[in-house]
């Protein structure tokens, strides 16, 4: 079965792609000037958004009942930086959404929903350094399964 853990890792990197792609072409699409790429990055921007949700919804989940020590700060940390992120993206999503449903493309529209889309990649970099370091400082989320190494029984058809 899979826990929340397993489903938060699963998820998370989509957002993190979907974010950093889209932003790509943003930029793109401001010095191309081809609508393709204003276009490209409104849609990867709403999936990063709803990509956000589902990721912080997995990983509130897979933090339940962490009470103390140093991993309990990590992990607060993370789950900071993932709340202001998923803030940023939502923000820069709704700005964006109320930009094409207003047809406002050019004007402070525009400027805000860009900042917005740039806050949101700094803070998926920043929560994603926070989320490496629960995995790799802190071992959050990892199982060793060195005992079962040495009790491991062949399997039936392999020959020895």
């Amino acid at each position: 079965m899979i826990s929340a853990t397993h489903l938060h890792a699963m998820i998370v990197h989509f957002p993190i792609a979907l974010l950093l792609v889209g932003f790509l072409s943003e930029l793109i699409g401001l010095f191309i000037k081809k609508p393709f790429f204003r276009q490209a990055s409104f849609y990867l921007l709403l999936l990063a958004a709803a990509g956000a949700i589902t990721a912080y919804l997995t990983g509130d989940a897979a933090g339940e009942g962490l009470e103390e020590g140093s991993l309990k700060k990590a992990m607060d940390l993370h789950e900071q930086a993932a709340t202001i992120t998923l803030w940023l993206t939502v923000g820069a999503a709704v700005v964006r959404i109320a930009s094409e449903l207003l047809k406002k493309k050019t004007g402070w529209l525009k400027v805000v929903a860009f900042l917005l889309f740039a806050a949101s990649v700094a803070g998926v970099g920043r929560t994603g350094y926070l989320g490496g370091q629960l995995v790799y400082k802190h071992a959050a989320g990892v199982e060793l399964g060195v005992g079962s190494l040495n009790n491991a029984t062949p399997d039936e058809d392999s020959e020895d």
